[in-house]
């Protein structure tokens, strides 16, 4: 079962979150350097788990190469959403994905969707995209190019900027995937429960690393501002993404996410040996 991936202000303003967190004094810190991690979440091996840890809450599977192709329309209130994150008809990621495509390859099969992403950005309507589009972004997956620019969208959008504010927060493996995924989730914005917010609500009672803090102490505070987060929102009230996965991982104090991995995400168990 697809389960819903984000609110919908949630991208609002996601376009210039990246170089927002680079402007920001929150990537600042004074011991940033010193604190973060050789590895990071950006290693390739932790990468392909955090991929697995996401599509395990997102996709019901660890396969999530398969879910280039995947678009349906899970009842959330916008619209379509499809492909390895979760893009959005309703929410403007998945625009801007389309819009990189057809820039990368011009007259793919999606771009004569361009103008009605455009007019539905903001809305759960399909006008201007049914009956065909579900099954021309299944064609476009089984283009590389297609691949690729999802691939680029999530990491320009999610997984760098989660991984450069865990880093700066001085947060090893473990802690920039819990960035990672309530990005992932929640996005950023103004709104009280996009990541900088929950970010914000967790530094109100414990600081990281970088900031002399405990890692295990701030992350618990993390995790708890982020299941509040959850719980503002009926779509995401069901917080065993958090409960029986990462506070799992964080309890065995396995903070640089090493294998094996034993899980649970909506009932159903997971594995990586």
């Amino acid at each position: 079962m697809r389960h819903p991936s984000a609110p919908a202000t949630r991208r609002t303003v996601l376009a210039l979150f990246g170089a927002a967190l680079v402007a920001t004094p929150l990537l600042q810190p004074s011991h940033a350097t010193a604190s973060a991690r050789a590895i990071g979440l950006d290693d390739p091996a932790k990468k392909e788990i955090a991929m697995q840890l996401v599509s395990s809450a997102e996709n019901s599977s660890l396969d999530w190469k398969a879910q280039y192709r995947y678009i349906e329309d899970i009842g959330d209130g916008r619209g379509y959403t499809a492909g390895i994150i979760g893009f959005c008809s309703g929410t403007g990621d998945m625009l801007d994905l389309v819009e990189l495509y057809a820039a990368r390859k011009p007259g793919n099969v999606l771009q004569k969707y361009l103008p009605a992403l455009r007019e539905v950005d903001g809305s759960d309507s399909h006008d201007g995209l049914d009956p065909g589009f579900p099954g021309d972004w299944r064609r476009a997956a089984r283009d590389a190019e297609f691949r690729r620019a999802q691939d680029d969208e999530r990491d320009r959008v999610y997984f760098g900027p989660a991984v450069r504010q865990g880093k700066a927060d001085g947060l090893r493996v473990l802690g920039q995937f819990a960035y990672y995924d309530a990005i992932v989730m929640h996005g950023d914005g103004g709104d009280p429960t996009s990541f900088r917010n929950i970010r914000k609500r967790a530094l109100r009672t414990a600081k990281p690393p970088a900031q002399g803090g405990d890692e295990v102490t701030y992350l618990h505070a993390f995790l708890d501002a982020r299941v509040w987060a959850m719980k503002q929102e009926e779509a995401h009230s069901d917080t065993s993404r958090v409960d029986t996965a990462q506070r799992v991982f964080l309890n065995r104090r396995n903070l640089d996410l090493n294998p094996p991995l034993d899980w649970k995400v909506y009932g159903d168990s997971y594995h990586i040996g």
